[in-house]
């Protein structure tokens, strides 16, 4: 049994909360051990349960529940008039629900079939480039979405993806699906056993998330609903549901709709074996993937020298893999308290390859900006070697287009590297790719077997093995910049409730104060006061987190100001002096 299954260890906290004990002092680790540590929590995805306290990946319970609802989307996908398979959520998990979607409709296109998935998101489109935090404590801005969608069809299987079980977003949709059943099947989809969802009131609610678990739990005995929450251990960085969260949600979801579409398209049933093969194939692609520790070291010291002086991390995608290029750029703003600058993503095609609900939104601003184009419009000309630029492609994408960019990428720096992933056996591209690596300092070579696994798609693993280097790429750099302290993402965004309370938890763990000394230090540092009058003592969390989305470095101000006794002056004093807040608490008291 792992530390963090024992019932002593942080007891409070739900398992997606809990610091790993296994990156205790991940900010004081080398790139190379920093590797190693998310290696090890990967791997947690995939333990085999050992007792009654948590469900795993390939528990029986979570294996029947998945075969359930594959034969729902097959029932959909045989009879598609008028029916819809809609995935939802908010932040990484809305982002993932886009993914999956594009990628599976892309194969029904290629076999003439109806469209059947579509995708909502907590804020809209927008929220698939940037931090959009606010929409996620709106439960009726989830129902009129998911209504918007679903409009004028008789038969819905709506998943809700929150890995918390406490986005208020997503459990208004999962309300609204179980007050009309005759159109609505929901399914839920989190990575904490049903007694830790959320339990605090939803503002002009009736309902909170774990009323909605229980609901659900009763017609889950009738098929009528369906819950899958197996537990894959507390995420590297403590909160930090982008990486396992992300990576086990990917994983539960295409094992569900790859089962429907065998069973459809190619009359293989859906069976327990077929379930746990198709997981085992993901299991392996993580240690094919981590196989090649020394290579990613590389790439995680070059990402994070570069945002240690000042410079960009650009990655430059075609297909698939540049939309985790996309996703994982945009998660490091809320996480790290980063600039939009530091990590971006870019596309070849921009938004016509996106095929996005909304299309284009360049208009909201560079930021938005995300074809090859624009980087070679924006970004280009200021290119220096400060600047990382990460090539990320296939054998199957343009690989002429990509000797182009990296030629052009050169001239301005010799910062550039690249993740490749191709077939064993092919050597249409050879010669070029010959190119490609006397241009790049440091290159990621995935060579995959012959064939896709037994039950998914070849493609599905390359997208989770990158996922999985981009993870490691930008999480490592940050925590090289000084951005965590411990486990902990202490320089978080708090723009939500979620986070407000994270933020507040945090605190109190790290400075040992009482919670209500941590929450008072917490607003001192959002309203940049030393002394808290009864105006903003009465205001409610919403008002708080409005006001926190203008604030810098609030909660590593906060816990400054909580370790050393300083006013709040002094505390922002000295994180300008040392931004690494464990280096500028050890300066000050020293």
């Amino acid at each position: 049994m792992h530390e963090w299954e024992s019932a002593d260890y942080e007891p409070s906290l739900p398992v997606t909360e809990k610091s790993n004990p296994l990156t205790r002092d991940i900010d004081r680790a080398s790139a190379n051990v920093i590797v190693g540590m998310l290696q090890v929590c990967d791997a947690e995805m995939f333990q085999q349960a050992t007792g009654a306290a948590y469900q795993r990946l390939s528990s029986d319970q979570v294996v029947e529940t998945l075969m359930a609802v594959a034969e729902r989307v097959a029932l959909i996908l045989k009879d598609p008039l008028d029916s819809l398979v809609v995935l939802s959520g908010c932040g990484t998990s809305g982002r993932l629900a886009f993914l999956i979607t594009s990628g599976f409709n892309r194969a029904l296109r290629q076999l003439n079939h109806s469209l059947v998935y579509s995708y909502t998101i907590a804020g809209g489109d927008r929220a698939l480039l940037s931090s959009q935090e606010a929409p996620e404590d709106d439960p009726k801005l989830g129902v009129l979405s998911l209504k918007k969608v679903c409009e004028g069809k008789r038969r819905v299987l709506f998943i809700g993806i929150s890995c918390g079980l406490s986005a208020p977003f997503v459990a208004g949709q999962l309300d609204f699906c179980l007050q009309h059943p005759e159109v609505y099947t929901p399914v839920l989809v989190g990575f904490n056993p049903a007694h830790q969802a959320r339990d605090e009131p939803i503002p002009g609610c009736t309902f909170t998330f774990h009323s909605v678990v229980q609901r659900m739990q009763e017609r889950a005995q009738r098929r009528e609903a369906f819950l899958i929450s197996p537990a894959v251990g507390p995420e590297a960085i403590s909160g930090s549901s982008r990486m396992k969260g992300g990576s086990a949600t990917k994983i539960l979801l295409e094992v569900v709709l790859s089962a429907a579409h065998a069973a459809t398209f190619s009359h293989r049933p859906i069976t327990r074996n077929g379930i746990l093969q198709h997981i085992g194939a993901y299991e392996r692609t993580v240690d094919v993937t981590y196989s090649q520790r020394e290579k990613l070291t590389a790439l995680v010291e070059a990402a994070g020298q570069s945002l240690q002086c000042g410079g960009r991390v650009c990655y430059m995608g075609w297909g698939s893999l540049a939309l985790l290029g996309l996703i994982d750029a945009s998660e490091c703003i809320p996480t790290f308290g980063a600039d939009y600058e530091d990590i971006r993503g870019f596309i070849s095609g921009g938004y016509k390859e996106l095929d996005n609900n909304e299309g284009p939104l360049t208009s909201l601003g560079p930021q938005f900006c995300i074809a090859h184009d624009d980087f070679l419009r924006l970004i280009l000309p200021s290119l220096t070697d400060r600047d990382a630029v990460l090539l990320i492609y296939t054998h199957t994408d343009d690989v002429g287009e990509v000797a182009m960019l990296a030629s052009k990428v050169r001239e301005k720096t010799s910062n550039l590297h690249a993740v490749y992933h191709r077939t064993d056996g092919d050597a249409a591209v050879a010669v070029q790719q010959v190119e490609i690596n006397k241009l790049c300092s440091s290159r990621l070579d995935f060579t995959w077997p012959l064939g896709a696994p037994a039950s998914g798609s070849l493609l599905h693993m390359w997208e989770l093995s990158t996922k999985l280097v981009l993870n490691a790429v930008s999480t490592g750099a940050h925590v090289l910049k000084g951005k965590i302290y411990q486990n902990h993402m202490i320089d978080v965004q708090v723009t939500n409730s979620k986070l407000y309370r994270r933020a507040t938890r945090l605190l109190q763990k790290l400075s040992g104060h009482p919670e209500s000394d941590c929450e008072e230090a917490l607003l001192k540092a959002v309203y940049g006061v030393d002394r808290l009058a009864a105006d903003i003592t009465s205001r409610d969390i919403t008002t708080h987190t409005h006001v926190a989305r203008d604030g810098r470095k609030v909660v590593p101000v906060a816990l400054v100001c909580l370790l050393t006794g300083c006013p709040l002056k002094e505390a922002e004093s000295h994180l300008e002096q040392e931004s690494i807040v464990r280096k500028a608490v050890e300066v000050w008291l020293s």
